[in-house]
């Protein structure tokens, strides 16, 4: 078993000071410890990715494919979370990451934009030192085609090119380190059920090679991870919860057993082609 961050305390919490700590799950926080792989489950507006974000601006973790969290301006209310936390460490590893699915489409769009870019300039170069030695040229434009080359191998030529579910996958394996600490928001956004085994592959390999999860989810199948400890955000309080007690798998067993008992309430008709 591989843990990195043992706990959080939030030793009190003022509901005055307004969000997030008026926030049920945060204003009745008290120490909350973590395994190897936590899931934190809730409905929208529980606290769960709210707490994530603070946990990730306590911890220092780097981000994903968005702008710093020291610098990010809509995370302002979780750095103040973040620094009234108290974490208690195993051991604090130097690599992890933390990465929101929403952050992950803007980072492809960036990255495409510098592969362009790079393009662009090593054709300059090349028109520069046309005439020039085979030596020249290719000192000319070496820096540029060796960080090319360094994109590709960690990406792949166009993230964009591929699909969103492959390309998050891509992204995110290129990301891992063995001894990590990583804190996912909500990483299905991006993936179908097929991918996002997938993601529970790649996070088994990691959890193999002494890595840590933290992870927010709606997710039944990520929800499913061997062994995973699971805490639910949706009564007022984090408790610990089985998977068959989660209101979300048993809401999607039984709308899977019998789509038409929730159709016929929602739209017009019997639920015909369900």
């Amino acid at each position: 078993m591989a843990i990195h961050l043992r706990s959080i305390r939030l030793p009190s919490a003022d509901r005055d000071a307004g969000f997030p700590f008026n926030v049920p799950v945060i204003s009745t926080l008290d120490c909350v410890q973590f395994t190897d792989v936590t899931c934190l489950v809730g409905e929208n507006g529980s606290g769960k990715s709210t707490l994530l974000e603070a946990i990730a601006a306590a911890a220092r973790l780097r981000t994903v494919g968005a702008t710093d969290i020291e610098r990010d301006e809509t995370l302002e209310a979780q750095r103040r979370l973040g620094r009234a936390l108290k974490l208690v460490w195993e051991r604090r590893p130097k690599r992890g990451f933390f990465l929101r699915a929403e952050d992950f489409f803007g980072f492809a769009r960036r990255l495409a934009r510098t592969r362009e870019e790079m393009l662009s300039r090593i054709a300059s170069v090349d028109r520069e030192v046309a005439g020039a030695s085979e030596y020249v040229r290719r000192l000319a434009a070496g820096p540029a085609r060796s960080s090319l080359a360094e994109m590709s191998r960690l990406y792949g030529d166009d993230l964009n090119a591929r699909s969103h579910g492959e390309a998050f996958l891509k992204l995110f394996e290129s990301q891992l380190n063995a001894r990590g600490l990583y804190l996912l928001d909500e990483p299905e956004a991006a993936l179908s059920p097929q991918s996002q085994l997938g993601l529970m592959a790649l996070i088994a390999d990691a959890v193999a090679a002494g890595s840590q999860f933290i992870i927010a989810t709606h997710s039944p199948i990520l929800l499913a991870y061997p062994g995973a400890l699971l805490l639910s955000f949706d009564c007022n309080s984090i408790a610990r919860v089985s998977y068959g007690e989660l209101d979300h798998v048993a809401l999607t067993r039984d709308f899977l057993n019998d789509p038409r008992r929730f159709l016929r309430h929602i739209v017009a008709g019997d639920g015909a082609g369900a």
